[in-house]
Formats: C-alpha cells, sequence, structure tokens
C-alpha cells in the first residue's frame, strides 16, 4: 500500500522538492503538502500521476547502498597491524588515514607487493592512492565505472567520510 511516508521518501530520494513534483504532477505543492502530511486523500489518478513521475525520477543513491562503518588504519601504523584489522573484519581494502584525513588506501594488492619485507614496512610505506570520494546524494549508476579503477569508494556527507562502498556492496544491491 502507497502511503504518505512512502510518497515523500520516494520524492526525497529522487532529490525533488514538493514544488518541483507539484509542477511535474500538474497540482499545486499544498496539494502535495497535504498528501505527505496525511491531511487530504487523493484521487487515484492523482497518486498514479506521482507514482509515474517518481519512478522515472527515483535513483539509487550511494548515500543507500553504503557501509556506514569505516574501518581505518592509521598511516605510521605497521603493515602487519592492517593485515589484522583486514582478517578480523573480513575485508579486503582499508582506508588509511593521517589526523581524521584519508590518505591512502591498504588493499591486498599492496601486501602481496610487499611479501619480503612486512615486518619492516608502515602503512605509508605500502598503501596506494587515496579512494575516490563521491557525495551521499550520487547516483550509484554515475559511479560504477569507478570500480573498474578502484576496489571501493568513500561516500561522503556534508564533506566528512559518511561510509564506503565495495564491489560486493554494489554487486548486493544488483541481486536485491
Amino acid at each position: 500500500m502507497i502511503t504518505p511516508t512512502i510518497i515523500k521518501k520516494m520524492r526525497t530520494d529522487a532529490g525533488l522538492t514538493q514544488s518541483e513534483l507539484a509542477k511535474l504532477v500538474k497540482v499545486s505543492q499544498a496539494h502535495i503538502a497535504k498528501i505527505e502530511n496525511n491531511k487530504v486523500d487523493p484521487r487515484l489518478s492523482t497518486v498514479n500521476k506521482i507514482l509515474n513521475v517518481l519512478s522515472t525520477k527515483t535513483k539509487r543513491l550511494c548515500g543507500h547502498i553504503m557501509t556506514e562503518k569505516i574501518f581505518t588504519v592509521n598511516k605510521e601504523d605497521g603493515v602487519k597491524e592492517g593485515i589484522r584489522i583486514m582478517q578480523v573484519r573480513d575485508i579486503s581494502q582499508l582506508p588509511v588515514v593521517d589526523d581524521g584525513n584519508i590518505v591512502g588506501v591498504l588493499t591486498e594488492w599492496d601486501i602481496m607487493n610487499h611479501l619480503d619485507d612486512l615486518n619492516e614496512k608502515t602503512v605509508s610505506q605500502t598503501m596506494g592512492e587515496p579512494l575516490p570520494q563521491v557525495a551521499f546524494s550520487t547516483p550509484v549508476e554515475s559511479v560504477q565505472s569507478l570500480f573498474e579503477i578502484y576496489p571501493a569508494i568513500i561516500v561522503t556527507k556534508k564533506g566528512k567520510p559518511a561510509g564506503i562502498i565495495t564491489k560486493s556492496d554494489l554487486i548486493r544491491t544488483r541481486t536485491e
């Protein structure tokens, strides 16, 4: 059943204001507000128009599929600490931080390239370039090509890291 809450969520997921949705559906903004606040019982034809507009506008956003908890390692830590975190958390890449800022990434590939001297290496001597960062509201479709180069991407909210999307997360969204 389509509820006012569902309509509001679909509208915000689509990145539309009430005014923008109202224009597309050819009703007033006040009518959209009343529908979303359950103050009016709209006609079926109006609901169908709203759903039609929202179904074509709704895109899956990076913020909706990200994993909120980002496990990190400090750039001055030994590589063995990074390996320990990756094993305990069952992850294949680990963002590297310095003073709270992401400065690189430690991947299984980076570790494999330094197997002979892991005991002497710090994370900063082994890490790769930082993962790309995208805004919470970025459509998933627009970042898919990044996974051809990077193992993951960082999702930001108000300029701060809010989550991470891995290839596994992307695959999971396609099978849901």
